[in-house]
């Protein structure tokens, strides 16, 4: 479970990275696996997924609309359409592997909290 919510904070770093950083997205996934795969907290993972939402929503203040409306770089990973394409696809890559971590709470016999209140309860239950 740690991983999973490691990639998914990885994931954050990448698209952000990908869509300001000097060299767009880096496609070494060999390197990124290794990085995940190091994780073996829950707890590291949850302040890693932290860090990286505080960092993407500093660089999400600090953007302008232009910037935001400014094409990715050429190449596989969305290349062409807006850098504001990277909302959506952090939205579904997030939600994807939080399915996922539902699933495998659930095999494990435990009750996920309902992520819809306010505010979120803070661990699984079961």
């Amino acid at each position: 479970m740690a991983q999973q919510v490691a990639h998914a904070a990885q994931t954050i770093d990448w698209f952000m990275e990908g869509a300001f950083g000097p060299d767009g997205f880096d496609m070494d996934f060999e390197a990124h696996d290794r990085k995940v795969r190091d994780v073996a907290t829950l707890a590291e993972a949850r302040a890693w997924f932290g860090k990286s939402v505080e960092s993407a929503t500093q660089t999400i203040d600090v953007k302008s609309e232009e910037e935001w409306g400014q094409a990715l770089p050429v190449g596989p990973v969305m290349g062409g359409a807006s850098r504001a394409a990277i909302f959506g696809a952090i939205t579904d890559h997030t939600a994807h592997h939080r399915g996922a971590l539902t699933v495998y709470a659930g095999l494990q016999g435990k009750t996920p909290p309902m992520p819809y209140v306010d505010p979120p309860p803070s661990t699984v239950e079961g």
